[in-house]
C-alpha cells in the first residue's frame, strides 16, 4: 500500500502521459516521435520537417500542430507559426499548449492583447490550476517588467 501511494504521488509526468492521444500517435507515427525528440534538442530544421511529415499523414492531430507552431516560432517565422497554432486550435479549440505558446507568439511580436485573449482562455479551461496558464501569466508579466508596457 505504501508503494502505491509512494508511486502516486512521485510518478514522473512522462507516466501519466501514457494512453495519452499525444504518446499514442508518437508511438503509432516515427515522424511524430522524432520531430518531437528535434524541439526537445531544439533542433528546429529536423523538427519543422520531421512534423511536417507526420502532419501530412496525420491532418486532425492538434499536438503535430502545436509543436510544428513552436518549431516555427523557435525559428523566427513567424507567419507559419501563426498559422500551424491557429489550426491546432481548431482541430480542438481547449488545447491548452496551443493556447500558451499562442499567447507567447503574441508577446513576441508585441501584441499584448492578444496574448491576454489566450490568457483568459486558459484561464476559463482549465477548472483548477494548469502549468499552461501559469507559464503564460509569467511570460506576460516579464513582458510588462521588460517593456514597461
Amino acid at each position: 500500500m505504501v508503494a502505491l501511494a509512494f508511486l502516486g504521488c512521485c510518478a514522473t509526468p512522462a507516466a501519466h502521459a501514457v494512453g495519452t492521444e499525444e504518446e499514442d500517435g508518437a508511438r503509432l507515427d516515427p515522424d511524430f516521435s522524432n520531430g518531437r525528440l528535434a524541439v526537445e534538442a531544439g533542433d528546429w530544421p529536423a523538427a519543422i520537417r520531421l512534423l511536417s511529415s507526420a502532419a501530412l499523414r496525420d491532418t486532425r492531430n492538434a499536438d503535430i500542430q502545436n509543436y510544428l507552431g513552436y518549431a516555427y516560432r523557435n525559428s523566427d517565422d513567424m507567419s507559419s507559426s501563426f498559422k500551424h497554432y491557429s489550426r491546432a486550435l481548431q482541430l480542438n479549440p481547449r488545447h491548452r499548449g496551443a493556447h500558451e505558446y499562442l499567447g507567447e507568439a503574441y508577446l513576441k511580436i508585441g501584441n499584448v492583447a492578444k496574448a491576454e485573449e489566450h490568457l483568459s482562455a486558459l484561464k476559463s479551461i482549465c477548472l483548477i490550476p494548469c502549468p499552461e496558464y501559469g507559464q503564460l501569466q509569467k511570460s506576460l508579466a516579464e513582458f510588462h517588467r521588460r517593456t514597461g508596457k
